[in-house]
């Protein structure tokens, strides 16, 4: 069987995000945390060669808050190969903006509840 969940190779990459988390990372974990959203959430989960930004095993929700970087053209070409081998594990991907998260926090936490509830 092949490991694919934090992969021993990526600990430290993963500690050192969890230690450096942006604002608007910060800012979603306060909320998601601790069973809020009546589900446990991972920050910086290693799945494959990537680590995401908060996954929910439950659910197999992975919840990624996207910057500036995504949205050049080589940035949305490596988040759409990025998605297709997290979809192909049938993980659901669910992207949000640093602008939403910042200004728009209600509607992201009622956004992810109801990506949660189903």
């Amino acid at each position: 069987m092949v490991l694919i969940f934090n992969i021993r190779q990526h600990k430290k990459l993963r500690q050192s995000l969890r230690n450096q988390m942006t604002e608007p990372e910060k800012r979603l974990w306060f909320h998601i945390r601790n069973n809020q959203l009546g589900m446990k959430f991972r920050r910086q989960h290693g799945i494959g060669r990537y680590i995401v930004d908060f996954y929910c095993p439950k659910k197999k929700l992975i919840i990624e808050i996207d910057g500036d970087s995504h949205y050049s053209l080589s940035g949305k070409e490596n988040d759409e190969i990025r998605d297709q081998y997290l979809h192909s594990l049938g993980l659901k991907v669910l992207r949000v903006t640093n602008l939403q998260v910042m200004t728009e926090i209600e509607s992201v936490i009622d956004l992810i509840s109801s990506v949660v509830v189903e």
